[in-house]
């Protein structure tokens, strides 16, 4: 599919401020710097601290992106929380964010894992291409509260963050030129937290099973998303008709170095155009894409007219791209 009229008028990041290092890793697990940095790229995450939620962080982040956009709250028409962390079971996460922000609008949230701010991205430009004239999305996550401590293969990838955008209506030029989502559900159990919900319900013995941790089946999950990534990227760009020597910015989901050295290798994308930000902050799932996004907009690196590539990947498992050209109204 291809067309909604809405491009990125304001955005925002949030990160707190503790850092977990490789050392710090190094001193309690069986683990080295070399390992992590090796096999993933990632030399330290930042981590929540007390006080600090996917709530607070996805406040942070859209009160930066609303202010940026030059709005205030009242001109906000919907917003839309990506996360696999959300405050609690019930209410959604997005009933927080709003009441803090003082948004009078309907809010929803979506959990497609990693590749949770692109799905978002092509649902709020549907939404503005239905009438709506601002739409707030904000993927946030405090992946540090559902990782095993003692799991080596986890702890060292993923840490906590939010980036938030407003879209609004754009006629030509600039906003969301082509996209695709998917999602493969036999894939499900390779990257899961399987205790918790309708079907294996909490109790003494799924916290004795430490089932309410993250597991993730590495090696398979490092096989598959180096191709869907290709293959949804390369739609994507089809589907524009764009070639990938015309993306500026390639901006992939920060899962693995490896799995993003793959895929832009295999997208004809050299490295000099390729956004990496995980040395610095891990895995941050939804929060992943914009954070390596917004970082670049803000340097100067992205600049207005770019052809902007996403790309994430995710638990379910999902999948979901999206070409925009960069710009404002």
């Amino acid at each position: 599919m291809t067309g909604a009229a809405a491009a990125i008028v304001g955005w925002g990041t949030a990160v707190p401020d503790g850092r977990v290092t490789n050392a710090d890793l190094e001193a309690r697990l069986d683990t080295s710097n070399d390992w992590i940095v090796e096999r993933t790229g990632i030399h330290e995450r930042r981590v929540a601290g007390p006080g600090e939620t996917t709530a607070s962080l996805a406040v942070e982040a859209s009160a930066h992106a609303i202010k940026r956009a030059g709005l205030v709250p009242a001109d906000i028409d919907l917003l839309i929380v990506a996360t696999v962390t959300p405050e609690q079971p019930i209410p959604h996460t997005g009933a927080y964010v709003g009441e803090t922000l003082g948004l009078h609008c309907g809010s929803f949230d979506i959990n497609a894992a990693c590749a949770g701010f692109v799905y978002e991205l092509v649902v709020g430009s549907s939404m503005i291409q239905m009438g709506y004239d601002h739409v707030l999305v904000v993927g946030a996550e405090t992946l540090s509260r559902i990782i095993d401590p003692e799991d080596r293969t986890t702890t060292v990838i993923f840490g906590d963050g939010a980036g938030a955008a407003v879209l609004a209506a754009t006629k030509d030029g600039p906003g969301l030129l082509a996209w695709d989502l998917g999602c493969d559900g036999s894939a499900a159990a390779l990257l899961e937290v399987p205790a918790g919900g309708s079907r294996l319900p909490a109790s003494a013995q799924t916290i004795a099973d430490r089932g309410h941790y993250l597991k993730m089946a590495g090696q398979e999950v490092f096989r598959r998303a180096v191709r869907v990534v290709v293959e949804s990227a390369g739609l994507t760009l089809a589907r524009a008709g764009i070639d990938a020597s015309e993306v500026a910015w390639f901006v992939p989901h920060q899962a693995n170095a490896r799995i993003i050295d793959a895929a832009a290798g295999r997208l004809g994308i050299e490295p000099d155009r390729t956004l990496v930000n995980i040395d610095r902050y891990g895995n941050t799932s939804s929060a992943s894409i914009p954070l390596a996004l917004f970082e670049a907009v803000d340097d100067g690196r992205v600049r207005d007219g770019d052809l902007v590539l996403c790309s994430g990947f995710g638990a379910g498992m999902t999948w979901a791209s999206a070409l925009i050209r960069w710009g404002a109204q």
